[in-house]
């Protein structure tokens, strides 16, 4: 039997682990899609891959499920980072859910001079990412971090991490990606840009690769989508 539901759980799995449902996954299973006791779920908690499993008990607070069988191994998506500045909540939750989906494996919310938005949740946005990898079929969820000022990212930078840098002041330019493979990550800028100060300093770092996206300047929700496909159509697991 084919499960009709995927669930991020936070426990092992494995054959005949049996996993105790909190009262939200139970109303989610048995009062929204209306499972019972015999139903097959397929279940993933980003480590141990995906796997089919049965409802064992059922209830209106709680219920248990056991893992039958491995439906799909561990897939981790390329070492690639997506570092960008927080805008209206509705499209900041549409980038972690968008980055998620095409496969990043950190997301990295930045302050920069020209952030529009200060303060971000970062349980409820690491919430939008599990629920990304549930509709798309990951077996892996990115951890989202917490928001992290441009200056303090770029003092810390490891040395063996390229970054594509999207500078939106050279829209027009011929700036193709260019690089090696490994562990990379991009920085997208917020809706007014970076200021100059900041450009200048990305310009100057060594691992910093600037970057065009087009002939036209793109919303920041855009331009994520946008670097992401350019990035794994280049480097990635799209190749």
């Amino acid at each position: 039997m084919n499960a009709k539901v995927r669930l991020y759980v936070e426990h092992p799995l494995g054959e005949g682990q049996p996993l105790p449902l909190s009262r939200e996954q139970a109303h989610y299973l048995f009062g929204v899609m209306r499972l019972t006791r015999g139903d097959v779920v397929a279940l993933f908690n980003g480590r141990d891959g995906e796997w089919q499993a049965e409802v064992t008990e059922a209830g209106k607070k709680g219920g248990t499920l056991t893992c039958l069988r491995q439906s799909a191994p561990l897939m981790l998506p390329p070492d690639l980072w997506l570092c960008f500045a927080p805008i209206k909540k509705a499209r900041t939750d549409f980038i972690v859910e968008k980055a998620t989906e095409m496969g990043a494996r950190r997301i990295v919310p930045v302050g920069t001079e020209y952030t529009n938005s200060e303060r971000i949740r970062q349980d409820r946005l690491q919430a939008h990412a599990i629920e990304a990898a549930e509709q798309c079929c990951g077996t892996f969820v990115p951890e989202v971090a917490d928001l992290t000022r441009l200056d303090r990212l770029l003092s810390d930078w490891p040395e063996d991490r390229q970054l594509m840098f999207c500078d939106e002041s050279a829209v027009g330019q011929t700036l193709s990606l260019q690089g090696s493979a490994g562990p990379w990550a991009i920085l997208i800028g917020p809706e007014g840009g970076f200021s100059p100060a900041e450009r200048e300093r990305l310009r100057a770092l060594p691992f910093a690769r600037p970057v065009a996206l087009g002939p036209r300047i793109l919303r920041a929700d855009t331009a994520a989508v946008a670097a992401l496909a350019l990035w794994q159509t280049t480097f990635g697991d799209w190749v």
